[in-house]
This record gives C-alpha cells, sequence and structure tokens, in this order.
C-alpha cells in the first residue's frame, strides 16, 4: 500500500468523484507512513496531474485512438501519472516512469490493456527524441489552455487584462509549486528570534522584501506544527500578500476594527498583532466550522481582542457606524492562488464568477455602513479579475459618492503595488507571491 505512485492514484480518484486535491492527498497521506521522500513524490504527481490535466488529455488525444474523456477514467488517471512524470518530471528515469505505470495498471485492475499503457508511453518517449510530442492549435487562447493547462475563459480574462507575454508568465508561474510563507507573531517572538530557531532544526527561511513580519521557508519543512515556536505562538503560515492587507489596512491600538469574512482568520489575527492587542476586533464569518480555526489560533498565538460573531456580513445590523475600519476580504475565484489550490481552475466558471460579483457588490454595499464618519474600508481579493475587483469598486464608488479611494503614501508599504487609479494589484510573476488585489476607501467625514 505505501507506493506513493498508488496512493496518488487512489486520491486523484478520490478528486475525479469530486473530492478537493488537497483534502483528498491528506486523507491518503494520513493513512500511510511515507519516507519525506515518497511523501514528496506523491504531492507532486496528484498536484501535478490535477494541474496540468488538460494537457495530459491532450496528449492521450494525440496518440490513442480513443479521446482521453472516452478512455475508462480510472485508465485515465493511470495515463495522466505516467504522461505526467515523463514530460514533467527530469529527476525519474524514464524506465521507471513506464515501467511503474504499466504496474499500476495491472494492479488496478487493467492487466489486459497493460501492453496499450506501455505502448502509449513508449510512443510519447519516441516522439519526444525528435520534437515536442503535444501538437499546439495557432488560435492564442485555445494554445496557451493547451500548453499551460487551464481553460479557455481564464485565458481570455488573462488576455484582456494584462496581453499575450503577460499571460503566459502568469500561465508558467502557477504551475510552479507554492513557497510557504511565515508571519512573525511581533507580541511573543522576534523575526530573528524565529530564524535562528529554525535554522538550528536545519530549516531554511529569508526575509521577504517589504513586509516586516514575514519569512520564506526556503528549504523543505516537514509537518509545519511540529517545527519550532509554532505550539507557542511564536508564528503562523500566512502567504506575504495576504500579510499585505492588513498592513494596507494599518489599524491602530485601541481602536474598533470589524474583518467581515474573518475564516479562517489569518488576517484577524494578524491585525490583533498589529495593534498591539488593544482595542476591539470583529471577526464575522457565516461559517461555524471555519470559524473554529480563527478560535484554535487565537489560543495558540495568545490574542485577547478579538470577539467571534457568527452571521452573514450582508445582514449584521448592529454593527452600523461603530468602526474605525473594516476589512472586506471578500469570496473570490481565487485566480491569484492558482498555484495553492491545484483544482481551482476546474471548478470555477464564468457562471461562478457572475455569482462571485452579486455576493461581492452587497458585501461591500453593506459592509460600508459600519464605518464611522472619516473611517476606512479595505476591500481585498485573491483574485486576478477585473469583473470581481476595478468593476465592483468603480460601481460601488458611482452610487456612494461619499467614498473616495485612498491612494498609498510614496513611502508606504502599498507604494510598490500602487497603480495610477490608486488600488494595489500584486502580480505573482514580479512580486513571487499570491495574485491580490487590495484597494483602500475612505469615508467622508461629514
Amino acid at each position: 500500500m505505501d507506493n506513493p505512485r498508488q496512493l496518488a492514484f487512489i486520491a486523484l480518484r478520490w478528486v475525479q468523484r469530486g473530492a478537493y486535491a488537497d483534502v483528498a492527498l491528506d486523507r491518503v497521506l494520513r493513512q500511510t507512513d511515507l519516507s519525506s521522500v515518497d511523501r514528496r513524490l506523491a504531492t507532486e504527481l496528484v498536484y501535478g496531474s490535477v494541474r496540468r490535466q488538460r494537457s495530459l488529455d491532450a496528449l492521450i488525444d494525440q496518440l490513442a485512438k480513443k479521446k482521453a474523456q472516452q478512455q475508462p477514467p480510472e485508465l485515465r488517471i493511470i495515463l495522466h501519472l505516467g504522461l505526467y512524470q515523463l514530460r514533467y518530471l527530469d529527476h525519474i528515469p524514464d524506465a521507471a516512469a513506464v515501467n511503474s505505470t504499466v504496474e499500476l495498471a495491472k494492479k488496478n485492475g487493467f492487466s489486459g490493456l497493460a501492453n496499450f499503457v506501455n505502448g502509449l508511453l513508449r510512443q510519447y518517449l519516441r516522439l519526444a527524441t525528435r520534437e515536442d510530442p503535444l501538437k499546439l492549435p495557432d488560435h492564442s487562447v485555445e494554445r496557451l489552455g493547451i500548453l499551460h493547462s487551464y481553460p479557455d475563459w481564464i485565458i481570455e480574462v488573462w488576455l484582456k487584462q494584462f496581453g499575450y507575454k503577460e499571460t503566459e508568465q502568469l500561465c508558467a508561474w502557477f504551475n510552479k509549486p507554492p513557497a510557504i510563507d511565515l508571519r512573525i507573531n511581533p507580541l511573543r517572538a522576534s523575526v530573528e528570534k524565529v530564524t535562528t530557531a529554525l535554522q538550528e532544526a536545519e530549516v531554511g527561511v529569508t526575509r521577504v522584501a517589504n513586509l516586516p513580519q514575514a519569512l520564506r521557508f526556503t528549504t523543505s519543512t516537514g509537518a509545519i506544527e511540529k517545527l519550532p515556536g509554532f505550539d507557542a505562538g511564536w508564528w503562523t503560515v500566512q502567504d506575504s500578500s495576504a500579510q499585505l492587507v492588513s498592513h494596507i489596512l494599518d489599524p491602530q491600538p485601541g481602536e474598533v476594527v470589524i474583518d467581515a469574512c474573518a475564516a479562517p482568520g489569518g488576517k484577524t489575527t494578524h491585525i490583533a498583532e498589529l495593534m498591539q492587542d488593544t482595542g476591539t476586533i470583529w471577526a464575522c464569518d457565516r461559517t461555524v466550522s471555519r470559524l473554529k480555526k480563527l478560535q484554535q489560533n487565537i489560543a495558540r498565538l495568545q490574542l485577547k481582542s478579538i470577539k467571534i460573531r457568527t452571521g452573514d456580513s450582508c445582514n449584521l445590523p448592529q454593527f452600523v457606524n461603530v468602526a474605525d475600519r473594516v476589512l472586506l476580504d471578500a469570496p473570490c475565484s481565487g485566480l491569484g492562488t492558482l498555484h495553492r489550490h491545484a483544482d481551482a481552475r476546474w471548478r470555477q466558471t464564468p457562471e461562478t464568477v457572475q455569482e462571485l460579483t452579486v455576493l461581492q457588490t452587497e458585501l461591500l454595499t453593506h459592509v460600508a455602513t459600519w464605518v464611522k464618519p472619516g473611517g476606512v474600508l479595505v476591500y481585498a481579493t485573491c483574485t486576478l479579475n477585473s469583473e470581481e475587483n476595478e468593476a465592483i469598486v468603480q460601481a460601488f464608488l458611482t452610487q456612494h459618492p461619499c467614498w473616495r479611494i485612498e491612494h498609498p503614501a510614496a513611502n508606504s508599504i502599498g507604494a510598490p503595488y500602487a497603480t495610477s487609479s490608486g488600488w494595489m494589484q500584486v502580480l505573482p510573476h514580479y512580486q513571487s507571491m499570491d495574485g491580490f488585489f487590495i484597494v483602500r476607501l475612505q469615508k467622508e467625514s461629514q
């Protein structure tokens, strides 16, 4: 059972039946005692096969008599695993990739098709000695979609916003494994103290430019919760872009701050740290199970200023005019985090984005009523889609003339990401962190 390829196959079978890739992978890894090398291979095979699904299907379409969608579903997974290793994993010898995939077919009920599997993979290798076996169409949307493995609609969104060259860079960036960043809790430890403790445990970290509390792992870590300082609340895992959001909110000690979509609480706890754990932070979310994660983090980081309110932020009238600052980290399509969520590119559709824009508009309109005159609202998303970002903000400002965009000051933490319109955009292929949109809005002090 403890074979990384077999475990990857089992996880991918669950994904095919509707499970999230990270949940399916976690489930199989918990049931086994793999070495760290095998664990990394299983992880790479699952996430890689899901990310590269369209490219791998295109190869099956070109190499087999039956199209990928006409193959038995579990055989299609096995072919994906074999082709993924041959095309994308340099450290696995071709013979090992072919033989292990043939064994996988035999082990999982496809003994009669073992020769077909062997033949298809060897045909790929033969072609690869002369040219790229993946044939690409001339049409730019489909070409990028098949080469980098994205649905056409995402390619179209990015081409419209960024043009061909930048879209290709984004596509390539999101196919790389994600970095893991830490946010130091300055109430419990310093960056230097955490760096020293991790280095003594033979875990490499580096500072992240422009972010005072951020460290990035430069080596593999093993189980995160077993690292020095985790239990003591010295740090928490949070991507650098997400850390940037709370710095731009710039909460001050003693204020009343509301985090409108708080769970699982990375930004809420950061706000508390920035406020030196004084004042009041209301953490609102309608998902009870996700708020449990926030409660665990509050306890581990030993924070006292956070109060939890379960409920829909479109309907919490008790907060009208009470907040100095409000953060709306809105539910979004997540197109800035596609490297972290391998299957998100296949789950989102233009229709789900349309539903999200309705929700984003409702949320922004309602939580704006929570801000006192002269107060600040930060609207943020982890997506790169102007329909969910600029268009939402522009429509809001048109309908609410007492609000304006506050441009980041020239020497501020947000300045490197600022656009001429005043909002901030983090582009992963330039800044090496999740894609984000952030805008700081100020209410008139009438």
